[in-house]
């Protein structure tokens, strides 16, 4: 007989498994479906749209508006930056086509012309002995930031270019300063010393008054001398309190303005009475620059060495609301080519609270001064128009705008008195402070240290910019939505944003993802990173042909973080003491949502060593409840609250939590009498008594007799209230013969009462 089973049957055997498999499995999906996340309802948007938003990301060739716009920066280019033995470039002077430039610590003068960098001052026969430079000179950005470099440099001279000019005739004037001091002439491309003064180091800045005289503000006896246009005849014209005259600038009449150190003033002085008045006393001690704008407005820089650069920063704009209208009005967009985004209008999320506790970071103390940029009217009145904690190095002035170079972060600031607007123009990358600033029409030149370098910054724009943002926080790992922006994008312009996340607050933790691929922005942009914490995005502005710019306005990211059940963080339950709500109990209660969302309350009770709670309410918005405990019997009950928020969430993504009160103990039964008895001896009446309370010490006991409105108060035989049963033993005393009614008042600890009285006879005494 032949016992294998038939193919068919086995065929149709394996059919039957696989068909009862997959019925199993896919009951199993409906019982028991994946785990997902259960994603919020809302959303939760991010916008920067304020200058302090955005200066905390890294800019390259991008300025940051005080207003919280983004564009393209001015196209900047490195002319030169190998300088021998050259820590900083203090000054520059731009004549025709060639650039002059003064240095330190060696003092060498430098020219740059048809793309050549030449050193004019010393030549090899006039460079002096080596010298180790003294670092004392007021602010002082000449020295290397390692101090080791001083000692490994074998020739550094102890000479510095603090100031240059042109004199009446178009020549280069240099001032060098140091151990020897003198005013140096470019005559038929020689440096030649055409000025010693006595007792004077350093030479600080040089001014030409209209008919050619040069004025010069020396140090450390703070004297301002003058000279004829040949650079003859030379005499002190004042000499102040002050160590040291730092700058200089002259008004259309000819008077002399010095900014000094040490008190930080602003002298106005006339040269023909060798007289001085202080226009202004400000509260930093050195006044670094003076510069006079085509209005007759004296602008002057007060700074402090000491500041130090916590990071970089604008000042906040007035919260007037509005702006000033500038005289002339300049157009924000460019015609009908111009492409505009807008950002969708959502509800303001700046007062919601954080997802969480923000985790703790290590901030820079804040440094106890600032710097400013003044502005000084013609009648004398002073306004702080600019301020940062930052150095204020140098000031200049281009079409009706100031140009102001600061340290530790090497930035350029511009600054539009008419409009109240400043913006970040320039930040260099390696350079720690811009100590030189110079103009020549549309054109702008900049000087560097450490390490030195000249700048040229372009009347056109950059042909492209990096804005990356600062980490943006979602407090949970966050689905992370679209990127959009308020913009005009003018034609042959364009932006493009990259993105990437991670769990880290940590933007270099090499757990992050990879940059996405950068993606132009026309239209809301969904982000490509992967759920994460933490989100960073990339801007790329570009313009084709430096022209025009992107003008960005706002910058706002969305994200959802999975639903998170709310927590009940407390829950309290307390008898209100107030007599006219006896028995009453008041329930306080406070919760929180990781996701903002809108909670509502339910409250149950039940008695300890009970199983079932039993509701008391529900659907209650507010955080606080009071009970009527005179609705259930006496003892020892718990609260628990439940929060819900399902207002904001759906059926199937909403979520609970609760919390249990400490027990209570709800009592409304006054103590008893356990035990009493009565002795009558003569005229006095001893009543023993055993007073007992369920659940409440025993709080106070009172008698009167015969309804006296008297009462007299009893204290326990332990003297102490202090327990649930208490003895007592009440002594009364004087009492007539006679039928006599002692009425007891009995208490517990929270003021439930009970009365009895007790009938006694005092018989009449034989004798």
């Amino acid at each position: 007989m032949n016992n294998k089973k038939p193919k068919t049957l086995i065929k149709n055997s394996k059919l039957l498994v696989l068909t009862l498999w997959f019925y199993v499995f896919s009951f199993s999906l409906l019982a028991y479906p994946p785990q997902k996340p259960c994603w919020a309802v809302s959303s939760k948007v991010t916008r920067h749209r304020s200058s302090a938003d955005l200066l905390k990301g890294k800019t390259e060739d991008i300025v940051i508006g005080s207003k919280g716009t983004v564009q393209l920066g001015c196209a900047a280019k490195t002319l030169a930056e190998k300088f021998e033995g050259v820590w900083s470039i203090n000054s520059i002077v731009v004549n025709a086509d060639t650039i002059f430039i003064g240095t330190s610590p060696n003092g060498n003068i430098y020219k740059y012309s048809l793309d050549k960098l030449t050193k004019i001052y010393p030549t090899q026969s006039e460079a002096p002995e080596s010298t180790k430079p003294t670092g004392d000179e007021p602010n002082d950005a000449n020295k290397p930031d390692d101090a080791n470099e001083i000692r490994q440099e074998k020739h550094l001279q102890n000479e510095h270019i603090f100031a240059m000019a042109t004199d009446v005739t178009g020549r280069l004037l240099a001032a060098v300063s140091g151990d020897t001091c003198k005013l140096m002439r470019l005559e038929k491309g020689k440096m030649q010393t055409v000025f010693e003064p006595n007792d004077v180091k350093y030479i600080f800045a040089i001014a030409i008054d209209n008919a050619g005289n040069i004025y010069l503000a020396t140090g450390p006896k703070g004297r301002l001398y003058k000279l004829d246009p040949l650079a003859e005849n030379p005499k002190i014209v004042y000499e102040s309190r002050d160590k040291n005259i730092l700058s200089l600038a002259i008004d259309p009449n000819d008077f002399v303005y010095a900014g000094s150190d040490e008190r930080g003033l602003v002298y106005k002085i006339n040269p023909k009475t060798n007289s001085a008045s202080v226009l202004y006393d400000s509260d930093q001690p050195e006044i670094t620059a003076l510069l006079f704008t085509e209005n007759g407005d004296l602008y002057a820089t007060a700074t402090s060495a000491k500041i130090t650069q916590a990071q970089p920063e604008l000042p906040p704009q007035p919260s007037l609301a509005g702006r000033p209208e500038p005289e002339t009005e300049i157009p924000e967009g460019t015609g009908e080519s111009e492409r505009k985004l807008q950002i969708a209008n959502t509800k303001s999320q700046d007062d919601e609270k954080p997802p969480q506790k923000e985790i703790p970071t290590i901030k820079l103390p804040k440094p106890t001064e600032a710097s400013y940029v003044y502005r000084i009217t013609k009648d004398g009145y002073v306004t702080d128009i600019f301020s940062g904690t930052a150095v204020f190095f140098c000031l200049a002035s281009q079409q009706n705008k100031l140009l102001v170079g600061t340290g530790n972060s090497g930035q350029t600031f511009t600054i539009d008195p008419a409009s109240e607007e400043q913006a970040l123009i320039y930040e260099d990358q390696q350079a720690s402070q811009i100590t030189a600033v110079a103009v020549d029409k549309d054109v702008v030149y900049l000087g560097t240290a450490n390490p030195a370098k000249l700048i040229k910054l372009a009347k056109t724009f950059a042909a492209e910019g990096t804005y990356t943002s600062d980490l943006i926080d979602a407090g949970q790992p966050a689905k992370w939505g679209k990127l959009q922006i308020e913009a005009d994008i003018p034609q042959n312009c364009k932006v493009l944003v990259a993105s990437r996340s991670g769990n880290v607050k940590d933007i270099n933790d090499p757990t992050f993802s990879q940059w996405s691929d950068l993606t132009e922005i026309t239209e809301p942009v969904q982000l490509q990173c992967p759920l994460g914490r933490f989100c960073q995005y990339k801007l790329v502005l570009k313009s084709e042909d430096g022209q025009k710019s992107p003008l960005i306005r706002e910058i706002a990211v969305a994200n959802t973080v999975p639903n998170l059940a709310p927590k009940v963080e407390s829950v309290t339950a307390a008898r209100i003491q107030s007599a006219n709500k006896m028995g009453f109990f008041k329930i306080d209660y406070q919760a929180k949502d990781d996701n903002n969302d809108t909670l509502i309350y339910k409250i149950d009770f039940k008695k300890v060593g009970r199983k079932n709670w039993i509701q008391l309410e529900d659907q209650l918005e507010e955080t606080s409840f009071e009970w009527n405990a005179k609705t259930v019997e006496d003892g020892r009950y718990e609260v628990r609250v439940t929060a819900n928020d399902e207002r904001s969430n759906t059926t199937t993504t909403k979520l609970t939590a609760s919390r249990i009160s400490d027990p209570i103990v709800v009592d409304n039964t006054g103590p008893v009498i356990k035990k009493h008895s009565i002795e009558k001896d003569k005229e006095t009446v001893t009543l023993s008594l055993q007073i007992s309370d369920q659940l409440s010490a025993i709080g106070k006991v009172e008698y009167t007799v015969d309804s006296s409105e008297d009462w007299t108060g009893a204290l326990p035989d332990d003297l102490v209230f202090d327990t649930t049963d208490e003895d007592f033993t009440i002594v009364i005393q004087d009492l007539k013969p006679g039928e006599h009614i002692i009425a007891l008042k009995i208490a517990d600890d929270i003021g439930n009462e009970t009365y009895k009285t007790f009938e006694v006879e005092v018989k009449e005494s034989k004798k």
